[in-house]
C-alpha cells in the first residue's frame, strides 16, 4: 500500500498542479487576488438571495415545519424523510473543514475571516435551496421505487427543455464524472487520512500503538463504511439521522463550555470579528483578501453551489419539489453560521493572537490546542469528533459518488457493488499516503463542478422561482 501511495502521488502531482492553477485562477485588483471560482460561487449566492426575494431567511420557519413532519402527505413519493435527507446532506458537509478549515481561515486571515465566512453561509442558503428544488423536480423514480437525482439529471433535462439537448447531456456527464473522481479524494481519502492522523496524535503521536498500523486502521474504517453504504440510501439515512445530531450537538456543547469558561474574552472576540472584517491585519489584499479567504473556506465547508447535496435531497418523500429546497437552506446555516462560528469563537477566546500562522500550528491541531488551553482533557474528544465528522462525510459522499457512477454506467447491483468496493479500498489507501497531490487534484475537481451546476441554476432560475412561489402561495392560502 505504501508503494501504491507513492505511485499515486508521482502520477497525479504534475496534473494536479496544472488543474489547480487553472481552477483557482485569480485576477488581481490592487493588492487583492480574487479566485474566479470563488467569485462565481459568491455571485450565485448574491443573485439567488435577491432573485428569490430573501427566501434564505423568510423561508426558515416553513423549513422547520417541514423537517418536523408537519407538512407530510399520504401521497408523498420518495425513499427517505425530509429529516433523513437533511441529516445525510449535512453529514456530507459537516466534516474536518468545520474543525480545521475555520482554524486555517483565522490563522491566515485573522478574526475578520469569520465574518465573511458567516456572510458566505447566509448567501449560500439561497443557492443550496435553488439546486435542491431542481434536484427533486427533475429526479427519476425507477421501477423499484429507487430515486436518482442531482445536477447531472437537471442539467440534462433542463437544457433539453430549452432545446440544448446535446449540451445538457455533455454537461450532465461531465458533472457526474467529476463527482465520481472527486468523491474518492475530498470525500474519502482526505477524510480517512485526517481521521487516522488525529487518532494517532491523540493516542501518543509517534509513540502511539497505531503509528505503524495505518493499513489496519484503514481496513477497520473501510469495513465500518461498507457496513453502512452496502444498504443504500435508506441505510445511510438511518445512520446519519442518529449520528449527525449527536456529533454536532456534542461538539457544539463542547464549544459552548469553552466559550462560557472564557466569557470575559467574548466581547473582545466579537469586536475583533467585525473590526477585522474591514480592517484586517497581516493579509495581502486587505479587506478583499480576507473576504475571499472567508468565502473560500465557507464554500469548502457547506458546498453551496457545488450541487452535491441535491443528490441526497432528491431521494426525499415529498409531494412538492419546493419542500426540499426549503429544507436544504438550513444546511449552510447549521454547518457554517452555527458550527463554524462556534469553532471560531473557541479559538478567538482562547489562544488567538496576531501572527498565529507564523507559529506553524494550523488546522485541526490549532482547534485542538484551543480546546486544550481551557480543558486539558479535551484533545482525545476533539480527535473523536474529527473521526465522527470524517466518517459521516465518507458515507454521504459514497452515496453521491454512487449516484454519479450509475448515471454514467447504468443501474444494476453488480455495477453498484464494483463502485462500493473501489470506494472502500480508497479509504484504506487514504490512511497510508501523503495526500498533498491527491487532495489538490480532488479539491480542484470538486470546484470544477460549480461551473456547469451554477450555469444550470441561472438558466433554470425562472422555473426555480415559479416552483417556490407556487408552494409558498399554497401555504399562505392554507394558513388563511
Amino acid at each position: 500500500m505504501e508503494s501504491l501511495g507513492a505511485m499515486i502521488n508521482t502520477a497525479v502531482n504534475p496534473f494536479a498542479d496544472s488543474l489547480a492553477d487553472a481552477v483557482f485562477f485569480s485576477i488581481t485588483i490592487g493588492d487583492a487576488k480574487i479566485p474566479l471560482i470563488v467569485a462565481w460561487l459568491v455571485a450565485a449566492g448574491v443573485f439567488f438571495t435577491i432573485y428569490l426575494r430573501g427566501l434564505n431567511l423568510r423561508g426558515m420557519p416553513e423549513a422547520l415545519r417541514i423537517v418536523s413532519g408537519r407538512r407530510q402527505f399520504p401521497d408523498d413519493t420518495g425513499e427517505i424523510s425530509a429529516w433523513a435527507a437533511l441529516s445525510t446532506a449535512i453529514s456530507g458537509t459537516v466534516g474536518i473543514g468545520n474543525i480545521g478549515g475555520v482554524a486555517v481561515a483565522i490563522s491566515l486571515g485573522g478574526p475578520g475571516a469569520t465574518f465573511w465566512l458567516i456572510v458566505a453561509g447566509l448567501l449560500g442558503m439561497a443557492t443550496k435551496c435553488a439546486e435542491c428544488v431542481l434536484g427533486v423536480h427533475y429526479r427519476q423514480v425507477g421501477d423499484d421505487d429507487a430515486v436518482s437525482g442531482g445536477p447531472m439529471y437537471y442539467l440534462r433535462a433542463g437544457f433539453a427543455e430549452r432545446g440544448w439537448k446535446n449540451t445538457g447531456r455533455v454537461l450532465g456527464g461531465f458533472y457526474a464524472a467529476t463527482i465520481v473522481f472527486g468523491c474518492l479524494g475530498i470525500g474519502n481519502m482526505f477524510q480517512s487520512n485526517q481521521a487516522y492522523e488525529q487518532v494517532v496524535t491523540a493516542t501518543g503521536g509517534t509513540s502511539s500503538p497505531l503509528a505503524a498500523h495505518a493499513i489496519g486502521f484503514g481496513l477497520v474504517l473501510a469495513a465500518s463504511v461498507a457496513l453502512v453504504i452496502l444498504g443504500g440510501i435508506r441505510s445511510i439515512a438511518r445512520v446519519t439521522t442518529r449520528l449527525v445530531p449527536a456529533m454536532a450537538g456534542l461538539y457544539c456543547l463542547g464549544c459552548l463550555l469553552v466559550i462560557t469558561m472564557n466569557a470575559s474574552e467574548l466581547p473582545a472576540a466579537i469586536a475583533a470579528i467585525f473590526v477585522g472584517a474591514v480592517t484586517p491585519e497581516g493579509i495581502g489584499g486587505g479587506m478583499i483578501g480576507v473576504m475571499m479567504l472567508g468565502f473560500q473556506r465557507a464554500a469548502f465547508s457547506n458546498e453551496a453551489g457545488l450541487g452535491s447535496a441535491a443528490i441526497a435531497h432528491s431521494a426525499v418523500r415529498t409531494h412538492h419539489p419546493a419542500t426540499e429546497g426549503l429544507v436544504a437552506l438550513l444546511e449552510p446555516f447549521i454547518d457554517t453560521v452555527i458550527i463554524c462560528t462556534m469553532t471560531a469563537l473557541v479559538i478567538l477566546t482562547t489562544i488567538y493572537e496576531p501572527g498565529l500562522s507564523e507559529g506553524g500550528v494550523q488546522g485541526v491541531a490549532l482547534t485542538s490546542a484551543a480546546f486544550e488551553s481551557t480543558l486539558s482533557w479535551s484533545p482525545p474528544l476533539v480527535a473523536v469528533a474529527a473521526l465522527l465528522f470524517a466518517y459521516s462525510t465518507m458515507i454521504a459522499w459514497a452515496y453521491y459518488g454512487l449516484k454519479a457512477w450509475t448515471y454514467l454506467v447504468g443501474e444494476g447491483t453488480a455495477k453498484e457493488i464494483v463502485f462500493k468496493i473501489v470506494y472502500c479500498a480508497f479509504v484504506v489507501v487514504g490512511c497510508t499516503i501523503d495526500l498533498a497531490a491527491v487532495l489538490k487534484l480532488s479539491d480542484a475537481l470538486i470546484f470544477v463542478v460549480a461551473f456547469p451546476n451554477i450555469l444550470g441554476l441561472y438558466l433554470l432560475a425562472p422555473k426555480i422561482r415559479s416552483i417556490l412561489d407556487d408552494y409558498m402561495s399554497s401555504v399562505a392560502q392554507r394558513e388563511n
